[in-house]
Formats: C-alpha cells, sequence, structure tokens
C-alpha cells in the first residue's frame, strides 16, 4: 500500500506505522553512497522536507539500481519503517525493493543541489514546483483556497460561477482581452469601414472578464448571499512585481447589506484563512519565515489577533499630508493612493490592518453607492503591512435613478448595462461585496516578493510560456 509522506511525517506516525512495510513513491532529492549502502532522500511533494530511504547492498540488483538513481529521477520505495537511531522520534525506511520508475539525465536537469533564482525557475515552469520555495506557495495556495470556500460554505453563501467571456467591461477601465473569431487579417467591415462584429462569433465585442462582480450581483438578489471564486483578465501592460495579466479572484456578494457589513465580513474571512494556513501548513510557514520573509508570521499573527482599524479616506490623506514623509507621489484629497501612501498608513502611523472608506466619487467605479455627501462613496480598501491593498470592496448603488445618472456621466454606454440596471427596478435591495486579489493574498501569507512566483503559470507582457 502506497503512503504518502505526509502521513510519516504526522504526530502519530510512529503509532500508525513504526514495524510495518509499506511503499512510498516519490522523486530523489539526494543520493549519498557508502560502501555496502546509500542514503536516499525522497520527496513526493506532500510535505516540504524529505523523507530518507536506506538501501542496501541486500536489494535485488543494488548496484544497478543505485547506478540507475540521481537527483530527479523518480522511484517506488517498499520497506519496514523504523526510528532513526541518531533522531529520537523521526521514521526512516529500511528499504527490501526498490523499483526505478523514471530515470533522470544527471547532466541536463537544471535543478541541482543550489539555490537558483526565482527568474531563473520562471524560465522553466515545468519543474519549478520540485523546488522547496514553489512547492511551498503550492501547497499555502491550496489550504487559502480551501479556508476560502470552508469560510462562505460555513456562512451560508453560495458557490457561483461566473462567466470568464462577458460584454461588460466592470471597472470601465477598458484594459479587457478581446475574444473573437474574426480573421484578424482581414476582418469582416461594416459599410463604413468599421469591424463588423455581427460577423463574429457573439455578434458583438466580447471580452475576458475582469470581474465576476455584475453576474455575481444578479445572484446575490435572488440567493442573498453568494461569492464566486475564479480567473480574471486584465490587459494593462504592467512588468511590476505585483500584476498579471491573468489572476485569481474571490468575490462574494451580499443582499440586505452595507458598508459596515462589508468591512465586518472581509475582516473576519482574513482572518479565518490565515489561522488555517497558520495551523494547517506549519512547516512550509516557518520555511517563508527563516528563508524567504523572516517576521511574516509575526505579521501574519498581527492580522490574525489585532481588531483593524477603520478610518475614512479625508482623514487618512490628512494623516499623509502631515507625516511629514518625503513620498514620491504627492498626495492631496481627490487622488487615489499610491503602494507607499498604503504602507505608510499600515506600517507605520496605525501599526495594525487598516480599512479606509469612503473614498472620492471621481476616482472610483460606476457601481459603488453615493453618499449623501454627494462627494465620496461607500468604498472600502482594506490595507496590510509589506502589500498594502490587498481588498478592494463597496456597498454596491441599488438606486435605479442615481446609477442611471452615474452611467451617464462616466460616459459608460446604458445599454451595455441593461440587465444591470433592471436588478435596481425589479425588487432591489442594498447590496455590498468585495474582491479579493489571490496572488496578493498568497503573496502577503508566503512574503514572496513577486506575483509571479505565487501563481503556477504566470501570464504578464511578451510571457504566456506552458
Amino acid at each position: 500500500m502506497r503512503i504518502k509522506i505526509k502521513q510519516l511525517k504526522s504526530s502519530d506516525a510512529a503509532n500508525r506505522f513504526l514495524g510495518k512495510e509499506i511503499t512510498i513513491k516519490g522523486w530523489v532529492r539526494t543520493l549519498r553512497e557508502q560502501k555496502a549502502f546509500s542514503f536516499i532522500e525522497v520527496n513526493d511533494g506532500s510535505t516540504l522536507t524529505n523523507f530518507q530511504v536506506i538501501a542496501d547492498s541486500n536489494i535485488d540488483e543494488y548496484e544497478r539500481t543505485i547506478r540507475r538513481l540521481g537527483t530527479g529521477a523518480s522511484l517506488a520505495a517498499t520497506g519496514t519503517i523504523v526510528e532513526n537511531p541518531d533522531k529520537k522520534g523521526v521514521l526512516e525506511m529500511h528499504a527490501t525493493a526498490i523499483e526505478v520508475i523514471g530515470t533522470c539525465d544527471q547532466e541536463s536537469y537544471p535543478l541541482q543541489k543550489k539555490r537558483h533564482s526565482f527568474e531563473f525557475l520562471r524560465s522553466i515552469a515545468h519543474l519549478r514546483p520540485r523546488t522547496n520555495s514553489i512547492g511551498a506557495v503550492a501547497r499555502v495556495r491550496n489550504a487559502l483556497a480551501f479556508a476560502t470556500h470552508l469560510f462562505f460554505q460555513e456562512r451560508g453563501f453560495c458557490y457561483v460561477h461566473t462567466p470568464i467571456i462577458t460584454a461588460s467591461d466592470c471597472e470601465g477601465a477598458g484594459q479587457m482581452f478581446q475574444v473573437t473569431t474574426l480573421d484578424m487579417d482581414a476582418p469582416a467591415k461594416t459599410p463604413d469601414g468599421k469591424v463588423d462584429y455581427a460577423s463574429d462569433f457573439f455578434k458583438k465585442p466580447a471580452y475576458l472578464t475582469v470581474s465576476g462582480q455584475l453576474e455575481g450581483e444578479i445572484y446575490a438578489t435572488a440567493l442573498s448571499d453568494i461569492y464566486t471564486f475564479g480567473p480574471t483578465f486584465r490587459a494593462e501592460n504592467s512588468n511590476t512585481a505585483r500584476h498579471l495579466a491573468e489572476f485569481w479572484m474571490i468575490e462574494p456578494e451580499m443582499a440586505f447589506a452595507d458598508i459596515t457589513d462589508n468591512m465586518d465580513n472581509v475582516e473576519a474571512y482574513l482572518k479565518y484563512v490565515l489561522k488555517y494556513v497558520v495551523d494547517n501548513c506549519r512547516e512550509d510557514m516557518y520555511f517563508f519565515n527563516k528563508y524567504i520573509s523572516p517576521g511574516v508570521m509575526e505579521q501574519i499573527e498581527q492580522v490574525i489577533n489585532t481588531p483593524f482599524e477603520r478610518t475614512s479616506y479625508t482623514f487618512a490623506v490628512r494623516i499623509l499630508e502631515k507625516s511629514g514623509e518625503n513620498f514620491e507621489f504627492p498626495i492631496k484629497w481627490g487622488m487615489d493612493l499610491q503602494s507607499e501612501h498604503e504602507r505608510y498608513l499600515v506600517e507605520k502611523y496605525f501599526q495594525k490592518p487598516v480599512i479606509i472608506t469612503d473614498y472620492p466619487k471621481d476616482i472610483k467605479a460606476f457601481y459603488m453607492r453615493e453618499n449623501d455627501d454627494g462627494k465620496t462613496v461607500a468604498a472600502m480598501d482594506v490595507l496590510v503591512p509589506r502589500i498594502g491593498e490587498i481588498v478592494g470592496g463597496s456597498q454596491r448603488e441599488e438606486r435605479l435613478d442615481v446609477l442611471e445618472e452615474k452611467l451617464d456621466r462616466m460616459g459608460l454606454p446604458k445599454e451595455s448595462y441593461w440587465w444591470y440596471l433592471e436588478l435596481r427596478k425589479y425588487g432591489t435591495v442594498p447590496h455590498a461585496g468585495y474582491g479579493v486579489g489571490f496572488e496578493r493574498l498568497i503573496r502577503f501569507v508566503t512574503g514572496m516578493e513577486n506575483i509571479r512566483d505565487v501563481i503556477p503559470f504566470p501570464r504578464f507582457p511578451g510571457y504566456a510560456d506552458f
């Protein structure tokens, strides 16, 4: 029976496996040959650390088997589980049989026992999950995704799959990838020389979505509480460590909810998923804290255990103006906050996570509810140390006349949002929601510097390999 290495490292592993014969399967990390036996470090991806297998000359074709093994080779090892004589409580295997499943060319194998740069690892994305760092990222990403579903399911939210192809620009920014079946060399044209989308697959311009929010609101106004969790796309020509062209978003929508309900829910969500990772990915988190970003565990514990500060955009701008800091980007009321401003508020002024509310309406999206002052909207951004903004959300504009006026003011065609407007015509309700940039969340948890290293296959300008 095959056993995962994670099971052999669990707290009750000795009671379950000591003295028993089992089989493990995985890839060789290191091989140390002695005269009559060899130490083989095996990893199957279920855990950060390896499992030691001791093979001696009693196994069939010992010398031939060892010659075929090397870093990167895959094997099946069968043997008895014993306690390491030098490390109390640590288990290892005395092999009775080893099967070489796949050999590995040692001369060309790019993952040798040395530290590789993350930039280099991106060029071999088909092999980089075998490294400690990227393997740990994958396990933490998995845990955060699972905890996300647990959080919302435990609270009665319905998981909704919103479309990847859309005709609506949720943000109104126009940075969308177009989806078409038209011949790019000779697209069909109208009599006035424009592209004839009537000949296209969807009979109109279509794009990869930047958000599932608008469609999520449809289901929130029927099922009350829903969430989406899926890929989104933005054709922003940015090569920074904070941007991807393809990324994942978690987007809950709550009917009969206002901006306070929104803030309460997002704070509970972040505390929940961070605690889940700390409890269930301890080995990986200790690795990140030691080798990737010293202090990241302390930052996470602070978010879990500290009530978030809640303050208005107006007050935040006043703090920044009086800070005496020499910011690269100037700040005054009406301007969007930059990452350096957000980090100052979180790391220096409040020294805790911060939720900023009530942003100027002219710098926020059309769907955000206008406040009574006529100048601001019921928006919120959640700021955390080292990352800055990690979540953005708002109470949605539920008043039909106000929403129509906002679309006109922003120059957005009402006909493209006819169904969105009808939600306000047929049984409208106050509702709110937010979007969690999943990769930003993973960056915060792991301490990884570049967002391209927390998604399995990054997409950015000029790069769509693998």
